[in-house]
């Protein structure tokens, strides 16, 4: 292998295109060589981005390609599986979008697969990577806010486009599948263990839950309630309470997107300490991280196993949403 991991992605998404292209590009250790798209239109701000870029025409194609290390995946949810096991038998690398499976059974696969070829296969979960959950994590550990007792989260966005996948079951929309992950995945890795699922109470449309409110409770009695809603205006945050004080994650997902990017504790006597982080880099920090992992045998924060635990949480509040 090159000392640099050379990247393809399948499918002009629009995602991959504002988002994970440019981090791939910008990213320590790695260039974007290849995408698979059928669209020339679709492939144009790609071939911008790195002009020497080789457009395939399908998916499988570019697998074959002997000239690519890793793959990113951006297709719809339920294609995750599927084509994150095809590359990494075509002796491929992958990062996958989030959710990498609609249950966590279909990890396991994954699990079985990355061990029979020797790839590594992740989830993109961002935020594991950007330093102010690292942050949160060390202010949790020196019990700053001293005994942990509450979380809180919250994740909305307007969108009621029929049309998006978003919005359609048949290919794993819904918002415990898209922003749910989020608050459990966020409080997961600050607290280090999984929490158990409580309750859960979804609003369904058409298949799929436009919102959905869970309860859960981490060891020590710590509870966790948090909800999500793809039917509301644009809104995220994290909140640790504690008995001397509260820490608050002002952008916690979407670092910079929504507003600026800080993490605030509160304490017992009223003060209270900002910390600021700089511009949104955590999708150029993931690649660079899943970039070095390959070629200095390093770890990947977001495991198949991290991601399992993760996915076993949404599986239960979606089977108590339905009930």
């Amino acid at each position: 292998m090159s000392k640099y991991i050379r990247w393809g992605i399948l499918g002009a998404s629009n995602f991959a295109k504002k988002t994970m292209a440019p981090a791939i590009h910008e990213a320590e250790n790695g260039c974007l060589k290849a995408i698979a798209t059928s669209s020339p239109q679709k492939a144009a701000p790609f071939a911008a981005l790195a002009p020497e870029i080789e457009i395939f025409d399908s998916y499988d194609a570019l697998l074959a390609s002997p000239d690519i290390d890793a793959i990113y995946i951006p297709l719809p949810n339920h294609m995750h599986v599927e084509w994150s096991q095809k590359a990494a038998r075509a002796g491929k690398h992958v990062l996958c979008e989030k959710p990498i499976a609609l249950n966590a059974k279909d990890i396991d696969q994954l699990i079985q697969t990355q061990k029979e070829t020797g790839k590594l296969i992740a989830e993109g979960f961002m935020v594991t990577h950007h330093p102010q959950w690292e942050y949160v994590r060390n202010l949790l550990s020196s019990n700053a806010i001293g005994q942990l007792k509450h979380v809180q989260g919250v994740f909305t966005f307007f969108n009621d486009d029929a049309t998006n996948i978003r919005n359609k079951s048949d290919v794993g929309g819904g918002a415990l599948y898209d922003i749910g992950v989020y608050p459990v995945v966020t409080a997961r890795y600050a607290l280090g263990e999984d929490p158990a699922v409580k309750s859960c109470q979804s609003v369904w449309e058409n298949g799929i839950d436009t919102i959905s409110r869970g309860q859960l409770e981490f060891s020590n009695n710590v509870s966790f309630d948090f909800y999500v809603s793809m039917r509301m205006n644009l809104r995220q945050e994290m909140v640790f309470h504690g008995t001397q004080g509260f820490i608050r994650v002002n952008t916690p997902f979407n670092a910079t997107q929504v507003r600026a990017t800080y993490v605030e504790t509160i304490h017992a006597d009223g003060t209270e300490t900002v910390q600021h982080f700089p511009s949104d880099r955590q999708y150029v920090l993931q690649v660079s991280a899943f970039n070095n992992a390959i070629l200095n045998n390093t770890s990947f924060p977001c495991t198949l196993e991290f991601s399992k635990g993760n996915q076993t949480v949404i599986d239960s509040l979606l089977d108590l949403g339905r009930s």
